[in-house]
């Protein structure tokens, strides 16, 4: 069991199931939604994840087509993703409350990525 949320707890989510594909992203949405290089991503089972808290679902923003950020109304902290792959649900890794181990293994958008920040290269799955 996994849980999280955004700053100031309005937003809160747990997540019944392994983790899946800790990575970095560096598109230009990410960059301007974070105000930093990267965001940090990881993703759970739909099927297992519910929002918990007394703000219920973020408020949703299309990124790209089909694809939506969710940050909280009142703070502004971005914690979650819709869109990205059929039956997940995508959180930002440090919107967990305890992300100990989870290590990106990817980073999307290397191309977009700052000169200044070593790449992250892609950890092929263990067999």
């Amino acid at each position: 069991m996994h849980e999280g949320g955004c700053l100031c707890g309005l937003l809160r989510y747990r997540a019944d199931g392994e983790p899946d594909w800790p990575h970095v992203c560096s598109c230009q949405n990410c960059q301007r939604l974070s105000g930093a290089p990267v965001m940090t991503w990881v993703d759970f089972p739909a099927d297992g994840f519910e929002w918990i808290g007394p703000g219920g679902e973020p408020t949703w923003f299309e990124t790209f087509p089909g694809i939506c950020r969710g940050f909280c109304p009142k703070c502004g902290s971005s914690v979650a993703s819709k869109g990205d792959a059929p039956g997940t649900v995508g959180v930002t890794i440090t919107s967990l409350d305890d992300s100990a181990g989870l290590v990106p293994v990817h980073q999307s958008f290397k191309n977009n990525a700052v000169p200044w920040l070593p790449v992250i290269e892609t950890v092929d799955a263990e067999p």
